[in-house]
């Protein structure tokens, strides 16, 4: 659906502010908390192709009373705070394209090819050479396996070269990890360019700490019971490592079936549809759970197994393309998690969000689990704005990560499985070098 909204205590739904002009927000619409006024004027201005001009200086004030006297700025500030236009529908009726889908942060340059118009012109002459079969917008279009195109997040010009043996070994030898990756240009950032209201102190919703509680319940937060000590001088071969990876994704399996058991809502679903989203989210939810709640044992404990481990030069001339993409992908998510420090409640809400997943074939409940994902996204929401009052980016940036979770799970079951135990080596050797000169 193009846009959902939870009903909320009239006191707390006045303290929802429109991202755009400041008026009472309704719901999340196009990615965005906003208004009834800038969702309609959004969708009518991407579906007409409009082009607009403003008079003054591009800058003008966006309020509720002012909003409708420069269109041109209205606009731009949609764009900029993160309103999604490929998911309006193109025929421009009720119910978005992308039911899942957030706020984005676009370039510089392409806001300016859609302010100016030269995007729709593109367009257009994209359909009239290629017809109309298929009805996505280009590199908007999901996989067979509902992963985000690679074109969405990986730019054509990399930061790290990876390409040849004497490249990757130089990296496996334990050169430093370059700190910025420019082939996610835009992933992970939250547009600066218009002001946020100033941050106010509120109240955490009564109905969001209780299922947030019910949701901290569910999850088995000790830590991994799988040995992971080896003792000093011992060479880890890749036999070892490769059973000692199986035994801590079999533990960390076992705990996310156990986990669904304990779900608040696990009788409001059927059996089927369980096997169906835990078969096609398992892979990540492991990744998940190894970057924020177990990332002590695993860059920690586990980390110093793979260092015990040497590959030889053929294992390195045998490495996958698959396999350099996973890892630069890994390297740079592992930052993002380090640096925001996520909580337990923000994670066991990100799994939670993750899991329900409505696209998945093969589902009987479809419309229910959009219901479900829309709570957790808003409970979410509700708990980090509370929480982090003075980080007004942090929801958008911790749902941004959950795209290039499923995008590096899905390329994982490309990696030859001989090829894992390398493949954590670098990972973990990268990240734990990089977290020790912080």
């Amino acid at each position: 659906m193009e846009t959902w909204e939870v009903s909320v205590p009239d006191d707390r739904a006045e303290q929802r502010t429109c991202l755009i002009c400041g008026d009472r927000a309704t719901g999340l619409h196009y990615g965005i908390i906003s208004c009834e006024g800038c969702k309609g004027f959004f969708k009518r201005s991407i579906c007409n192709k409009r082009v607009y001009r403003c008079s003054r200086d591009k800058n003008c004030v966006m309020s509720r009373k002012q909003r409708n006297r420069c269109q041109y700025c209205r606009l731009l500030k949609c764009l900029q705070m993160g309103m999604n236009r490929k998911a309006i529908r193109e025929d421009g009726m009720p119910g978005g394209r992308n039911k899942s889908i957030g706020p984005v942060q676009i370039s510089e340059e392409e806001i300016e090819r859609i302010m100016s118009g030269q995007e729709f012109e593109e367009e257009a002459n994209h359909w009239g050479n290629h017809g109309d079969s298929d009805h996505s917008s280009p590199g908007n279009r999901a996989s067979e396996s509902n992963q985000p195109s690679p074109g969405s997040t990986l730019s054509s010009s990399r930061s790290v070269e990876l390409n040849g043996f004497m490249t990757f070994r130089d990296q496996y030898m334990g050169m430093s990890v370059p700190p910025h990756y420019q082939y996610i240009p835009h992933l992970f950032s939250y547009s600066g360019h218009s002001p946020l209201l100033p941050p106010q102190a509120r109240s955490l919703d009564p109905q969001s700490y209780s299922l947030i509680h019910q949701l901290m319940s569910a999850e088995d937060l000790e830590p991994l019971g799988t040995p992971m000590l080896i003792e000093d001088g011992y060479a880890v071969t890749q036999a070892e490592l490769f059973a000692l990876l199986c035994r801590l994704a079999d533990e960390l399996l076992f705990r996310q079936i156990a986990w669904i058991k304990k779900l608040p809502f696990f009788c409001e679903l059927s059996i089927k549809d369980y096997t169906c989203l835990l078969s096609s989210t398992w892979q990540e939810l492991i990744l998940l759970s190894s970057l924020t709640v177990y990332s002590k044992q695993i860059f920690g404990e586990l980390a110093d197994v793979t260092a015990k481990y040497s590959p030889s030069d053929e294992e390195l001339h045998r490495f996958s393309d698959e396999g350099m993409e996973v890892i630069e992908r890994l390297i740079y998510l592992y930052h993002k998690f380090h640096q925001l420090k996520v909580s337990n409640e923000e994670y066991a809400c990100m799994k939670a969000i993750n899991f329900l997943n409505q696209d998945i074939r093969g589902l009987t409940s479809a419309s229910q689990l959009e219901q479900l994902n829309k709570r957790y996204w808003y409970i979410c929401q509700d708990f980090t704005e509370y929480k982090y009052t003075h980080q007004p980016n942090r929801f958008p940036d911790l749902m941004m990560c959950l795209p290039e979770i499923r995008y590096i799970a899905g390329k994982m079951v490309n990696v030859p499985l001989e090829q894992l135990p390398l493949l954590f080596k670098v990972v973990l050797h990268s990240c734990k070098t990089s977290a020790v000169k912080e």
